[in-house]
């Protein structure tokens, strides 16, 4: 005899079985189950976007956010660049030698006490820096935009005077800076390099794009 799938009916109305409420059962626990995977996933959906939103963008760093460096390995004499707001940073360990060519030529400069407000207050000296040995700039030209080469002392470089002592030269049109990022005068470039915010963490390590006074 063959056992019909379908649920006997009483003779005062339909009665579920045994095997009918165990399967019903099973079929809830399974809605349940997917259901809830379902939630899960949703939630997790929405949570990555949002702690995603809480870490520091590329945007919001382009736009101005700290840069720190680490300048421990930086030698004397050395230059190295990082990116702050999308700009050239230039970041150079001067030496005695060098810091010595900052003297004696304030009258080829076009603006040798850094009037103009091209650097903080900070900066404001002959050396244009926080520390002599290190010099901190932003290494476009203050003409039309180019980026200058750093020049050194008997380079033997024709686009510079005989007397060259050492700093940056722009290709493009010609406009000189001394190892302080000073303009020599009758040149494209009408002021100094820029000089941005910054400041120390120690003795290795540099903050560029605020200082004590933000």
């Amino acid at each position: 005899m063959t056992e019909s799938v379908f649920p006997q009916l009483a003779a005062d109305g339909p009665q579920d079985s045994p095997s009918s409420d165990s399967s019903c059962e099973c079929e809830r626990r399974k809605l349940l189950i997917v259901t809830g995977a379902i939630g899960a996933a949703a939630a997790a959906a929405t949570a990555v976007p949002f702690v995603s939103s809480l870490a520091p963008s590329e945007r919001a760093r382009s736009a101005g956010a700290p840069v720190e460096v680490d300048i421990s390995a930086l030698a004397p004499g050395r230059l190295m660049v990082v990116e702050w707001r999308g700009k050239p940073v230039w970041i150079q360990r001067r030496t005695p030698a060098m810091l010595g060519t900052l003297k004696g030529q304030e009258r080829q400069l076009a603006d040798p006490d850094s009037e103009v407000p091209q650097q903080p207050a900070y900066a404001q000296n002959a050396h244009r820096s926080i520390r002599p040995d290190v010099f901190v700039a932003v290494g476009i030209c203050t003409h039309l935009g180019c980026s200058p080469v750093e020049v050194s002392a008997g380079a033997g470089n024709p686009s510079v005077p005989g007397d060259w002592q050492g700093g940056y030269f722009c290709p493009c049109h010609g406009s000189t800076f001394d190892l302080a990022g000073r303009v020599y005068r009758n040149k494209p470039a009408p002021t100094n390099l820029e000089v941005p915010p910054h400041r120390f963490l120690g003795d290795t390590k540099l903050v560029i794009g605020e200082d004590s006074t933000a």
